[in-house]
């Protein structure tokens, strides 16, 4: 039986369509919800007669926007890496960490260390974070088990998330992330034995909604991505890719002969990488934190991905070695600050382009028939999200239905 519509009145409205106003905004404004959905958004002088006796809730003039999303994170892992945050600010860089055994490498041993609980928890405090600055939908990558029983694990304890906490929750298998030292110098080894495998187990066991790489000289090569991607192809799942991150290698070119949803960091990018994302509708992820926490100066070309209309996402990468970040408008603020992005990109960033980049389109913007998911704020302009810095002004978040 369905139920009775509500109404949320006194509100200012930043939709995140394509409205002829900046933010799709729109002022004085009401939205009816039903059944977990957006019923009707609109000017409050024009509430549909069937709507006009519907519960109302007055929302004191404050900004409603779409939920957000964070397009790219690892939240599920095991320890930290204090110790190499030290080890950077003394010196040495992220790949001499890397190729040292430390990096993702470390990582992977703290994370095969810790059994379904601990991660769990520990995830579960990290995905808070972000559930307090309004995210409603939120993507988590496995990548540090490089096994078949820790990469499994990790995707079960991802589920879990979405399962003890009101979000929705995606998952991608990350199990291209980095050569295992058991596999040291036998990189196509590890894709056929251990990544290839896995791959097809967690598919049978429902685990994956989308599959991701690391391309890179520390991580794998094109052609050891491609055969993954194929994989993925065959099992019908989308892919997306970490890439020109350090260096290029041709990644993102290779994300969108393949059609992948995205192409993640890019500060590497390249005119041909840019055109190919361009025309394959792949979504530029940038990701000022670990942009930032690397103490990076190749800025992705930005204006580059604007003049070839390559919509842009901006994410947490919440990990524990080159993104200790678990707050999106923090990453808001550095989109605009580190890679000159204005507010209004930065809040389509993290709204519906973020949304594009995870394959959904009932989330992201505020219109009749998407996904209930909002966030209201205690600002008067929607600018304000992306301009304070460790300031959160979230009054309250809906998630399918108003409590």
């Amino acid at each position: 039986m369905s139920a009775s519509p509500k109404l949320l009145t006194n509100l200012n409205v930043a939709t995140m369509t394509d409205a002829p106003t900046p933010y799709g905004l729109m002022s004085d404004a009401a939205i009816a919800l039903q059944d977990g959905l957006i019923k009707w958004v609109g000017k409050a002088e024009e509430i549909p007669e069937n709507l006009q006796d519907a519960e109302s809730v007055d929302l004191g003039g404050r900004l409603v926007t779409p939920g957000l999303i964070d397009c790219h994170t690892h939240l599920v892992h095991g320890g930290n890496r204090a110790a190499e945050f030290e080890m950077r600010l003394n010196g040495a860089s992220y790949e001499e960490v890397a190729r040292a055994g430390g990096g993702i490498i470390s990582t992977v041993r703290a994370t095969r260390s810790a059994n379904a609980d601990e991660l769990l928890q520990s995830a579960l405090r990290r995905a808070d974070a972000l559930i307090a600055e309004g995210v409603t939908t939120l993507e988590i990558k496995s990548g540090y088990g490089l096994d078949v029983d820790t990469e499994l694990r990790m995707l079960r304890v991802a589920r879990e998330v979405g399962n003890n906490r009101a979000i929705r929750v995606r998952t991608s298998f990350l199990g291209a992330h980095a050569i295992p030292a058991d596999y040291k110098d036998r990189a196509d080894a590890y894709i056929d034995q251990v990544c290839i495998p896995t791959l097809r187990q967690a598919h049978d066991e429902g685990l994956v909604d989308a599959v991701d790489g690391f391309c890179e000289g520390i991580a794998f090569s094109t052609d050891q991505i491609a055969r993954v991607f194929e994989v993925a192809r065959e099992l019908g799942l989308p892919v997306k890719l970490h890439a020109e991150q350090l260096s290029n290698l041709g990644g993102a070119a290779l994300a969108a002969r393949h059609g992948a949803l995205s192409a993640d960091h890019l500060e590497y990018l390249d005119e041909d990488g840019v055109q190919a994302m361009a025309d394959a509708g792949t979504v530029a992820v940038l990701l000022p934190g670990a942009f930032y926490t690397l103490r990076e100066t190749q800025v992705p070309p930005v204006q580059s991905l604007r003049e070839h209309g390559v919509p842009i996402a901006l994410a947490t990468d919440a990990n524990p070695g080159s993104s200790p970040l678990t707050s999106l408008l923090l990453a808001m603020n550095m989109g605009c600050t580190l890679f000159r992005l204005t507010p209004e990109e930065a809040l389509r960033a993290v709204t519906v382009h973020a949304a594009r980049a995870m394959g959904l389109t009932d989330v992201g913007t505020i219109a009749p028939g998407q996904r209930a998911e909002l966030a209201v704020w205690d600002v008067k302009q929607p600018s304000e999200l992306a301009y304070r810095i460790g300031f959160n002004p979230l009054h309250t978040r809906i998630f399918g239905a108003l409590t």
